[in-house]
């Protein structure tokens, strides 16, 4: 929504407030300070999803519904009550990730009742004040600098940067975790990836995603790089099963094959993930990838996979070995898919990954559609809970350092751990 639009909003809302100035005895405002919400969670598509945890309150105080210009929202109603508030942010609580305002321990720090006469003025002044600042609040204030476009000028001048950085120390590794029966786990393979947020982080003022193409150049180029970072990876204990997100043209690379010969012996196999959007770009393509790591007894992941793109998608046609799919918060008060469940019957229940599985509702989720395999923050909690039940230096560092070192393959910050064989013990 354009900024006029959003303004225009506030000036409704003065609209309402001036009908019932004379009379404001039994309304009230419900205020929900949207703005305050980590950078993520004030996504548009999240604060839809926002929007209809308070479709309830709505209905039950007649209200109408305020998105305001600096991030927030306002639900002017009647006959408020705190059990009402409390339940929908206790909804959204549980449909999300942690978020230092949802999870604090008063509803009130994320929701707000305003109750008339008694805060009308001071109430009305502030909409006021928001409307004249054109949205100019702490809300635009939260968000990180924007970044401008990478330009293709530019990228020889962030190739030699990325040269220059010890990549080995920017590898992660990520566990996708199967579930074998009630509180029985174990490794199904690892994933191991350089983040973008990482590699952002080595420029002020450019994204080096936001141009599609050149981040596709830069991407192949990325790909030789970790690949060599294993050969001075510091793990003792490497997985059966390896996953490595690359593009598919990387598989044809010297590097690749490098990688193949030092790392692929003693009956170890990979996964390469690669991304929907470049296999549609490129479908002749994908079929010889797949027949390439076919042929060596590997598999092929289609990655970013949704449930919308489910129907888009002939899996019967494509026939990957694997499929990973995003959850999203909504999708635990959504119908089930039918579409998700047919993939889990066609590839099997191991063989689609719920990703970015971040709560205990997730994987019930996902479990309830016959998925086994997960990946995400919660999984991560999971996998260290069980390294540090088997330290005997755990009172040593705490949960947060213990997580980032298991997920690095070398570098100092690794190193700090006193128990190395233990930390990279596998479920």
């Amino acid at each position: 929504m354009v900024k006029q639009q959003v303004v225009l909003s506030e000036k409704y809302l003065l609209s309402a407030l001036d009908r019932i100035a004379k009379n404001p005895a039994g309304y009230a405002v419900l205020y929900i300070n949207a703005s305050k919400l980590k950078p993520k969670h004030r996504h548009p598509k999240f604060l839809k999803i926002l929007e209809k945890f308070f479709d309830g309150v709505v209905g039950l105080a007649k209200g109408v519904f305020f998105p305001l210009s600096n991030g927030d929202f306002a639900i002017l109603g009647r006959d408020f009550s705190q059990s009402m508030v409390d339940e929908a942010v206790n909804k959204l609580r549980e449909g999300t990730s942690n978020d230092p305002i949802l999870h604090g321990k008063n509803s009130s720090d994320f929701a707000t009742v305003f109750m008339f006469p008694d805060t009308f003025s001071s109430f009305y002044n502030y909409i006021v004040s928001i409307a004249e600042n054109s949205g100019q609040s702490h809300f635009e204030d939260n968000f990180e600098p924007e970044k401008r476009s990478l330009e293709a000028g530019e990228v020889d001048d962030v190739l030699s940067i990325l040269n220059s950085v010890d990549i080995s120390e920017l590898v992660k590794r990520q566990s996708i975790i199967q579930i074998l029966q009630a509180n029985q786990f174990k490794v199904h393979y690892q994933e191991f990836f350089v983040a973008v947020k990482d590699l952002n982080m080595l420029f002020d003022n450019v994204d080096i995603q936001e141009n599609r193409w050149l981040y596709f150049y830069m991407l192949q180029h990325l790909d030789k790089r970790m690949l060599q970072a294993f050969f001075s990876a510091n793990l003792h204990e490497w997985p059966e099963l390896i996953g490595i997100n690359l593009t598919m043209q990387s598989v044809y690379s010297q590097e690749f094959v490098n990688f193949a010969k030092m790392f692929l012996t003693q009956g170890r196999k990979i996964v390469v993930e690669v991304q929907l959007i470049d296999v549609f770009n490129n479908l002749p393509l994908y079929f010889e990838v797949k027949d390439i790591l076919h042929r060596g007894g590997h598999k092929i992941l289609i990655d970013g996979v949704n449930v919308a793109s489910l129907k888009l998608l002939n899996l019967a046609s494509l026939s990957p070995d694997m499929i990973k799919v995003f959850w999203e918060p909504l999708w635990e008060h959504a119908p089930d898919s039918d579409e998700l469940k047919e993939a889990v019957t066609l590839l099997g229940k191991d063989n689609v990954i719920l990703a970015k599985c971040d709560s205990s509702q997730a994987l019930s989720w996902g479990v309830k559609h016959g998925i086994s395999s997960f990946q995400g923050p919660f999984m991560d909690n999971l996998e260290v809970a069980f390294v540090r039940r088997e330290c005997p230096d755990a009172a040593q560092c705490t949960i947060k350092e213990c997580l980032k070192r298991k997920r690095l393959l070398s570098g100092q910050e690794r190193e700090k751990c006193t128990q190395l064989s233990v930390l990279e013990k596998l479920l």
